[in-house]
């Protein structure tokens, strides 16, 4: 069986996971948090609205993505539902690949409805006060969307990776969440030391040290753009975004390569 038939399986396998409700849930959380936060802000409604409403995604979504990877492939092992799905003529490749595409059509499709979601709120937002430098949401917005997918995308493979490998399918959620804040974090650490080396003791040598990580981790903090279409300016954009476009789904790719070759090797009791 090639993967298209597991992806069927894993959208039907979304509805017992609830992920109507959740996603219901997730827009009407998005939508509160971003009225809420436009009252703070006297000035600039709509950048503070629609910087809290990227930030409410980019901690929503990731959550999603985990418990329905937990759902499709953790529970899969955990309750032996394997002894069926492979017991007909299917392979674990692409049981795997068949979860995976499901999990990211589930999750980047999700995104779609929220990013549509959040430009109206703020559109009808910025109606009530003219910024004197109001957002764009035009391809500004749409950039900006398309890297929170791709960091999306890179954290269902580290999900998809630690269900095959983990015993427990907590371990998904802790590891993922774990993989996402060192990932998203050490590059504006290592930014923060080299402006001011004063910050922590012997800064350079902890300086160094977190830099490291460069060459392990993907720096998912520098996928975080949203500043261009918060001020309008492309030129934000990172110099060497088409390497971190690279490198990310470079990463996602090894990822699901380690991936298959685990579960190709895994001895189930």
């Amino acid at each position: 069986m090639s993967p298209l038939s597991d992806l069927s399986t894993g959208f039907r396998l979304s509805s017992r996971a609830r992920f109507g409700w959740l996603a219901g849930g997730s827009l009407l959380l998005l939508a509160l948090a971003t009225f809420l936060a436009a009252q703070f802000s006297g000035r600039q409604p709509s950048t503070v609205a629609l910087d809290i409403g990227l930030s409410v995604i980019r901690l929503l979504l990731p959550l999603l993505l985990i418990l329905m990877t937990q759902e499709m492939l953790s529970r899969e092992f955990e309750r032996r539902y394997f002894l069926n799905t492979l017991s007909y003529p299917n392979t674990r490749h692409s049981l795997l690949l068949g979860r995976f595409m499901a999990v990211a059509i589930l999750t980047l499709g999700l995104l779609v409805v929220l990013a549509v979601a959040l430009a109206l709120l703020v559109w009808l937002i910025g109606h009530g006060y003219a910024q004197s430098t109001p957002v764009a949401l035009d391809v500004h917005y749409c950039v900006t969307i398309l890297f929170v997918g791709l960091d999306l995308l890179l954290l269902t493979a580290v999900a998809t990776l630690l269900a095959v490998v983990a015993s427990t399918p907590s371990f998904v959620l802790i590891g993922t969440f774990g993989f996402m804040l060192v990932a998203r974090s050490f590059g504006a650490i290592v930014e923060l030391l080299t402006r001011n080396a004063m910050l922590v003791g012997d800064g350079e040598t902890y300086r160094s040290g977190v830099a490291l990580l460069s060459y392990l981790l993907p720096d998912l903090g520098a996928l975080d753009v949203r500043m261009i279409t918060l001020y309008g300016r492309m030129e934000l954009l990172p110099a060497d975004w088409p390497w971190l476009v690279l490198s990310s789904l470079t990463y996602t790719t090894g990822l699901l390569a380690v991936a298959v070759w685990a579960l190709q090797r895994k001895r189930f009791a």
